[in-house]
């Protein structure tokens, strides 16, 4: 029996009135009602853009014949949820048409070279974000903002503008999400200009879990986890190098999301130079802390969410993302690769870093150090932990029952843990 209230608990009062207020306007016909149709939503970005060219679609196409019949047949979506859902793919198809006009237009972009980045790989919740940030504090590097991944193609008038406006897009955003839930804040904490990760760039091709954990889906997600997801990684680095040439920033990049983990071939086809940090904790606390991830992300956009669903859908994909990620790593030779413990870097992450440039013969420089303390500092300052409260019970898994799913990945994660101590 699961302990989280109802999904409608969390819902600001004001925001019932508003989404009333919605479905009367959808109603009467006085405002076109934030469908799924495909067609209405190209016409709409088409409209609103004044251009035309999506481009290459038939890898997008393929996506929005299983995404399409989940989100209205699965998701489960309340009028909210149908509003995001809708401004989620007319973003994404006016930003596809605004980058088909920029690559057309300055054939330079695809040009770019992209440095052999430093991936950090490794399942929710096991540090990934925190190692992340630290080593993009680095100088040396260069990493994604929030922004430049929610809206990874610059708008028109990102040109001309002083401060881009999706900085304003992405701050306004999140005081949203985190009024109608504020425990989105506590789960994930972030801002329009803190690092992040990259799922804002594979969601531009509808693959990755930016998606599935949003809403319940799971012919989406068992898709995603069969078919040929190749195209959605070479979307992926053209958009960075467009990134690139609109920020002049060449530096390495600092990557990471957990999804790497089940596409780790595809990363490694685009970046075959590419090094690797492979994070790793408690296989146990890993899937309840990601279960409450996905819960509280769900319960915004949906009010019939099922906890113990939830849980084991992330208890499979945790599983999954183990078995691709071990099936791959040994084609990465050793000297690109390194394992760091979540133990580790919580027992003290001056050495874990220090332990991780030693060992990709990268200088960890006074400047480097310097601004890791000072991101230190300031997240423990805006960024506290203390009120994220799971438990495994919550999602209707118990300790066995985990450790019995995960056994063969369970000893890997206290060895890898081992050895970095």
């Amino acid at each position: 029996m699961s302990s989280l209230p109802p999904a409608t608990r969390f819902r600001p009062f004001p925001l019932n009135g508003l989404m009333r207020g919605l479905e009367r306007l959808w109603e009467r016909g006085l405002q076109p009602p934030a469908d799924l149709s495909w067609e209405r939503i190209v016409t709409r970005a088409m409209r609103e853009t004044g251009l035309a060219d999506l481009g290459d679609t038939r890898f997008l196409d393929s996506q929005l014949a299983v995404l399409l019949p989940a989100l209205r047949e699965e998701a489960r979506l309340n009028t909210l949820g149908r509003v995001i859902a809708h401004g989620s793919l007319l973003k994404i198809v006016k930003e596809r048409l605004w980058a088909e006009e920029l690559f057309r237009r300055h054939p330079e972009i695809d040009a770019e070279e992209i440095a052999p980045p430093l991936v950090i790989v490794g399942p929710m919740r096991s540090g990934t974000t925190r190692l992340q940030r630290l080593i993009a504090a680095d100088p040396a590097f260069s990493a994604f903002r929030l922004y430049e991944s929610t809206c990874p193609v610059p708008w028109p008038n990102s040109f001309t503008r002083r401060e881009d406006p999706r900085i304003s897009r992405t701050r306004f955003g999140l005081r949203v999400i985190t009024w109608i839930n504020p425990a989105t804040a506590e789960v994930h904490p972030t801002g329009p200009l803190e690092v992040d990760e990259e799922l804002g760039l594979l969601e531009h091709s509808l693959h990755g879990a930016l998606i599935e954990a949003q809403r319940r889906i799971p012919s989406f997600a068992r898709h995603c986890e069969t078919a040929d997801m190749a195209p959605a990684y070479a979307r992926m680095k053209r958009l960075m190098k467009l990134r690139q040439w609109f920020t002049g920033d060449r530096r390495p990049l600092v990557l990471k999301t957990p999804q790497y983990m089940a596409d780790l071939d595809l990363l490694l086809a685009e970046f075959p130079d590419a090094r690797f940090v492979f994070t790793h904790r408690d296989p146990v606390s890993v899937v309840a802390s990601s279960a409450s991830l996905a819960w509280n992300q769900m319960v915004v956009q949906s009010d019939e969410v099922d906890p113990h669903w939830v849980g084991r859908e992330w208890l499979w994909k945790t599983r999954h993302r183990m078995d691709r990620t071990a099936a791959i790593r040994p084609r990465i030779a050793p000297d690109r690769q390194i394992d760091v413990g979540f133990e580790e870097v919580n027992a003290g992450w001056p050495q874990a870093v220090q332990r991780i440039y030693a060992h990709f013969g990268l200088e960890l420089s006074p400047q480097a150090r310097a601004a890791m303390r000072a991101y230190v500092a300031r997240a423990a300052r805006e960024h506290p932990f203390a009120h994220h409260r799971y438990t495994l019970e919550d999602f209707g898994l118990t300790r066995g029952e985990v450790l019995e799913v995960l056994a063969d990945h369970v000893a890997d994660s206290a060895l890898a843990e081992a050895r970095a101590a």
